[in-house]
């Protein structure tokens, strides 16, 4: 079933059946895909035409999702903004991928602003009080009225979704995921979660990533299952939903699933219709997955990039405590290899580069031919993460290949030394990072965040090394911070990291 017809299809199949409840707002099938319809004659009516990019500034919300359905009805290309970045990035992704809509939530107007006058998008919609040169969403709406869309001819492979990446480590790239990588990811997803439209999903990850995306929130509208949306994350929320809403799948990254185990509600709260907790974006502790296990909720792992939609490996429930710290299984319609620096594939226990295929990979990076064949070679993407396979055939992920610390000629993968410092009860967080070093190259140095009032020393952080890891892996320096820089889902900046481990930037604890 093609994208661009699932919320019509299950419209005429299940027409009173919830799709989308929101604070406030409750919007069935048949509701939804009549919004659908109105956004997209909209749409038109602002000019938008198949290929044409359409942007999205603010928090979750239905209408979010209705504009990504509308692009999909009209073969455009929905643009999701990160809110937690600046203005001057916005500005920069942007003017690299212009809209001809952009639609802004109120809590973004004022530093929107700073750039939407410069680029002067063909109409800008806000959702609060439209500000002079702004069209309200009302308004917006309204442009359609009397006014009706014929059939759609859409190609499965058109463009849709546009992400651009972080920018952790320098330039954000837009990826270009299309119709047809939604859809395969979605069959993924499915397969991975057996999910079924009696399923409850509560989405609480922000939609600008495919993360909040797509690992749950569009293959249950491809199910027909009905999704609990919140505009963000509160941890609060998220315990009455699960409850109220015997929620029975949702996403939790590590950095929330700290958050929910350090709450006073996680011994008592009830989530006995959880059939599973999905996470992954980051390395996931160890302690974190017992955790979650010890109240009788199997987390399972999935790996990914927003290249792959995301999802190109996982675990499934019955994997999660035989498996601890796997990623998984190749996807059900993805090929997944792990190749030395000859492209040669390596057999269990050898660390390499991560390699996947599949219809669910990108097209490419939106006007970046360079980096789209340097990542895309021979029908491969190339993640740049390193990893390797068990006897079994699950993928265990090390981290990623330009942080490998090379000291002495030996390689070093950063996660296995940060598995040990998050073991560590005085540690909240931690990342390991190279310093150019004379005589060996690089160092191992260890940015630790201690817990508050835990009095943590160096001496105490390197003497956890003793007699774990071989001598060369262990960190010669330790660095104390208050926090650690990181992005919108929790992955750690490594490069800031590096700097605070040169010493070239405040520590956090001293600025």
């Amino acid at each position: 079933m093609a994208l661009n017809t699932w919320i019509a299809h299950h419209a005429g199949q299940t027409p009173d059946k919830l799709a989308l409840r929101f604070p406030g707002r409750e919007l069935s099938y048949v509701q939804l895909a009549a919004l659908v319809e109105q956004v997209s004659a909209s749409l038109v009516a602002g000019g938008v035409l198949p290929g044409r990019c359409v942007a999205y500034l603010g928090y979750n919300s239905p209408e979010m999702l209705a504009l990504l359905f509308a692009c999909a009805r009209l073969g455009a290309m929905f643009m999701p903004l990160n809110w937690r970045l600046a203005a001057p990035e916005h500005r920069q992704m942007l003017a690299d991928c212009p809209p001809t809509v952009i639609f802004v939530e109120a809590p973004f107007l004022a530093q929107s602003q700073e750039f939407v006058v410069a680029l002067k998008p063909a109409q800008r919609v806000s959702f609060g009080q439209a500000p002079t040169g702004w069209t309200s969403y009302r308004s917006f709406l309204a442009q359609a009225q009397g006014s009706a869309l014929g059939d759609s001819a859409v190609r499965v492979g058109a463009p849709l979704l546009i992400c651009y990446t972080s920018g952790s480590t320098g330039k954000p790239k837009g990826v270009v995921l299309s119709q047809n990588a939604l859809v395969v990811n979605a069959a993924n997803s499915i397969a991975m979660h057996d999910m079924t439209a009696a399923d409850r999903i509560l989405t609480t990850l922000p939609l600008f990533h495919v993360g909040g995306l797509n690992i749950l929130t569009t293959p249950a509208l491809q199910a027909g299952a009905s999704v609990v949306l919140h505009p963000k994350f509160e941890p609060d929320a998220a315990y009455d939903a699960i409850e109220r809403e015997s929620i029975t799948l949702t996403v939790l990254v590590p950095a929330q699933l700290e958050m929910m185990t350090a709450h006073p509600r996680w011994r008592s709260a009830d989530l006995s219709s959880l059939r599973m907790i999905t996470t992954g974006s980051s390395i996931v502790p160890e302690r974190l997955i017992r955790a979650v296990h010890e109240r009788g909720v199997p987390l399972v792992q999935v790996y990914g990039s927003t290249e792959t939609c995301p999802i190109a490996t996982y675990q499934k429930r019955d994997e999660a405590q035989r498996k601890i710290g796997s990623a998984g299984r190749p996807a059900a319609n993805c090929e997944v290899r792990v190749v030395d620096d000859a492209g040669k594939d390596l057999g269990p226990a050898n660390t390499g580069e991560i390699l996947v295929r599949g219809a669910n990979v990108m097209t490419g990076y939106w006007r970046d031919l360079q980096a789209t064949a340097s990542a895309l070679r021979d029908g491969w993407f190339h993640s740049g993460d390193m990893g390797h396979w068990d006897a079994d055939g699950f993928l265990y992920v090390d981290g990623r290949r330009k942080e490998m610390i090379i000291s002495g000629g030996e390689n070093i993968y950063p996660a296995e030394i940060e598995n040990i410092l998050i073991e560590c009860d005085a540690i909240a967080e931690a990342a390991v990072v190279g310093r150019p070093d004379r005589r060996w190259g690089e160092v191992v140095v260890a940015v630790v965040v201690p817990k508050s009032g835990s009095g943590l020393s160096k001496e105490q952080v390197l003497q956890l090394f003793d007699g774990r890891i071989a001598r060369y892996k262990h960190p010669k320096d330790v660095v104390f911070a208050g926090e650690l820089p990181k992005t919108a889902l929790g992955k750690v900046r490594k490069e800031e990291v590096r700097n605070l481990a040169s010493g070239t930037m405040p520590t956090m604890m001293e600025s």
